[in-house]
């Protein structure tokens, strides 16, 4: 953390035992190691706050995202993807009603034939 080598400590350490005392040097660093403490105290609740902060804006990031994708209308998206201008969809509505004609059609001509193929037979009535 400190670059601060052996020499450094020394001179450190004298200049306290001459300006504190060695009587009064257990007292001051109990309160010094008290105050480290507490600094690291309010300092880990400082990263907490900003972690939870942190986690809290992601989900509300997250949960913006989920919101916008459930909105989004898939559908209408994909169309103006494949067709743009619309021309597409106009050509299979066009094919869709020529063979709903054309199946008309079909069937028109399927009941013709078969009611050309199975004429009626005239009813004969029976004396009884």
């Amino acid at each position: 953390m400190f670059d601060i080598g052996w020499q450094e400590l020394f001179l450190i350490g004298l200049v306290t035992i001459l300006v504190i005392g060695p009587k009064e040097i257990p007292r001051v660093l109990r309160t010094v190691v008290a105050a480290v403490r507490k600094v690291r105290g309010l300092a880990n609740d400082f990263q907490r706050g900003i972690d939870e902060l942190a986690r809290e804006t992601e989900l509300d990031e997250i949960r913006r995202d989920l919101e916008k994708s459930a909105t989004l209308d898939l559908e209408r998206e994909l169309e103006e993807t494949i067709d743009p201008t619309g021309e597409m969809s106009e050509t299979v509505k066009e094919l869709q009603a020529e063979l709903k004609e054309t199946g008309e059609e079909i069937e028109e001509q399927s009941k013709i034939s078969s009611d050309a193929s199975h004429p009626e037979l005239p009813k004969t009535q029976t004396g009884s």
